[in-house]
C-alpha cells in the first residue's frame, strides 16, 4: 500500500494512507528499497486501470495483449499483497510494536478498515459495481489484526497453508450455500440492498473473496516483515518468487497435457472477451449494467476442474501461488532497480508518486471513468479503449507528480491520515 526528496530540495511525494510513512526523506539506498514498494504499487494501479478501462487481451495482439492478460487478476492480487506489506509499516516492519504503540497501531488499522469499507460500499453503488476492492480491504485488515506480531517465517507458513486449503474450503462452501440459502441470506443482507456486494460476496463468492484472498494479505505481511534491506534476503525472495511462479503456472500447464477433462476445461473461454464466444463464462461477466467482472467469472466452475487451473480470479491454489510469486518478483525487482540505479529513481519519480497516493488514484479512476462512460466499455474494443487507458495513465502520473510537489499526502490519503489521529487517544 516512503518518501523521496531530490537533491534540489523539492518536497517529498505524498504518502499513501493504505501504507504508512516509514522512510527518511534522504534519497539514499535504504529509502530506495521502500520506494520500490511505491513503484510496485503504481504498477498495480496501472494494471487495474488496464482491466477496468482498457481493451480485452483478446482484442490486442503481440506484447500489448500479453501485458493486458498479465494484468487480469494479478494487478489486484499485487495490490492486496502490498496492502499486507503496508500493515507491517503501521504495526512495525522488522520488529512488531509493543505496549501502547501496538495498541495505537491496531486502532489506526481499525479506523482505516472502517473507512475503506465505507468507501468501498459507496463506490460499489456506482457503475464500478462489483470490481471495487476497498470494502474487501476493510475485512482483510480486521482479520489481519491477530497476526500483526508474528515473524516473517510464521506468516509465510500461514500464507502457504491458506493457499492450499482455502480454495478447497471455498469450493465446498460455495456448493453448500448455493441456491435457496444464498437467496435467503441476500434477502436479509443490508449490504445487498445497497449494492451488488453483500456479506456472502465479501467472504465467499465475490471477486476478491476473503476466504482465499487473505493468502495475498498474509503473504504481503510476511514480505513486509522480511529484511528487504538485505541483499541476501532479496536474493532468496527472488528465488522463492520465481519458484512460486513456476509451480503456480507450470504444474497446471503440465496437467493439461495429460488429463483430457482438464485440457477441455482449460480451452473454455475465460475473462474479458469470453462474452464473444457465448460461453458459460460470459454469462457472469457483468449484470445490471455494472462494470464487467475483472478477469473472469466469480470463482471456479462447478465441475471442480478449476481447482487444477491457474486462471485469474479462479481462487485455485495454483492461481494464488502464481500470483503471490509475481507479486514478490515485482516488489523485489523494483527494489533492486531503484537501489542500484539512482538515476532511474529520479526518472521514475512521477510514476513512484502514483504509488504514494494509490487510494486517491484508485478511487479517482472509478469516478472519472464513470463520468465519461469509460468503465467497462473496452471489453471488445481495440484502439479506442487503448487510448482511454493511455490517457488515464498519463493523467494519473501527471496529477500525482504535480500534487507531490506541493503536498506531502494525496487528497484521500490526507483525509484518512486525519481520521486515524484519533488513535492517539487509545491508552
Amino acid at each position: 500500500m516512503s518518501q523521496i526528496e531530490s537533491s534540489q530540495g523539492s518536497p517529498p511525494p505524498a504518502q499513501p494512507e493504505l501504507a504508512e510513512p516509514a522512510a527518511p526523506v534522504e534519497a539514499g539506498p535504504s529509502t530506495a528499497r521502500l520506494i520500490g514498494v511505491d513503484l510496485a504499487r503504481a504498477l498495480a494501479v496501472f494494471g487495474m486501470y488496464a482491466v477496468h478501462l482498457g481493451p480485452a487481451p483478446t482484442a490486442v495482439s503481440g506484447f500489448g495483449g500479453w501485458l493486458l492478460g498479465l494484468a487480469e487478476g494479478r494487478a489486484s492480487a499485487l495490490f492486496a499483497t502490498l496492502a499486507g506489506f503496508s500493515l507491517m509499516l503501521i504495526a512495525g516492519r522488522l520488529e512488531p510494536k509493543t505496549g501502547l504503540a501496538a495498541r495505537q497501531a491496531r486502532a489506526r488499522i481499525v479506523v482505516r478498515a472502517v473507512i475503506l469499507f465505507a468507501m468501498g460500499t459507496l463506490l460499489a453503488m456506482t457503475d464500478a459495481g462489483t470490481v471495487v476492492i476497498l470494502a474487501y480491504y476493510g475485512v482483510y485488515f480486521l482479520l489481519a489484526l491477530p497476526l500483526l506480531r508474528l515473524r516473517a517465517k510464521t506468516l509465510a507458513i500461514i500464507a502457504a497453508v491458506l493457499a492450499v486449503f482455502t480454495p478447497l474450503a471455498k469450493f465446498g462452501l460455495t456448493a453448500l450455500v448455493s441456491g435457496p440459502i444464498t437467496e435467503t441470506v441476500n434477502a436479509y443482507d443490508p449490504l445487498k440492498r445497497l449494492n451488488e456486494v453483500g456479506v456472502l460476496d465479501l467472504l465467499l463468492s465475490g471477486l476478491y473473496p476473503t476466504i482465499t484472498w487473505m493468502t495475498f494479505v498474509v503473504a504481503g505481511m510476511a514480505l513486509g516483515r522480511a529484511d528487504i534491506d538485505s541483499s541476501a534476503v532479496r536474493r532468496r525472495l527472488a528465488a522463492i518468487g520465481a519458484a512460486l511462479i513456476s509451480f503456480g503456472y507450470g504444474v497446471p500447464w503440465l496437467l493439461t497435457r495429460f488429463i483430457d477433462g482438464l485440457r477441455e476445461a482449460a480451452e473454455q473461454p475465460w475473462g474479458r472477451g469470453a462474452e464473444k464466444a457465448g460461453s458459460p463464462a460470459a454469462k457472469s461477466l457483468g449484470e445490471g449494467g455494472k462494470l464487467m467482472v475483472e478477469g473472469g467469472p466469480k470463482g471456479m466452475d462447478d465441475s471442480g476442474w478449476g481447482l487444477l487451473l491457474a486462471r485469474p480470479h479462479s481462487s485455485s491454489t495454483f492461481d494464488l501461488v502464481g500470483s503471490v510469486g509475481i507479486a514478490i518478483v515485482v516488489v523485489v525487482g523494483a527494489t533492486v532497480l531503484l537501489t542500484r540505479l539512482p538515476l532511474l529513481r529520479r526518472l521514475l519519480a512521477p510514476v513512484i508518486a502514483v504509488g504514494t497516493m494509490s487510494l486517491t488514484l484508485y478511487v479517482g479512476h472509478f469516478l472519472v471513468g464513470g463520468l465519461i462512460g469509460a468503465l467497462g466499455k473496452g471489453q471488445g474494443a481495440g484502439n479506442d479503449s487503448a487510448m482511454v487507458l493511455f490517457w488515464f495513465i498519463v493523467g494519473a502520473t501527471v496529477f500525482a507528480w504535480l500534487w507531490s510537489r506541493f503536498f506531502r499526502r494525496g487528497p484521500l490519503e490526507y483525509l484518512l491520515h486525519v481520521a486515524t489521529k484519533a488513535a492517539k487517544f487509545v491508552r
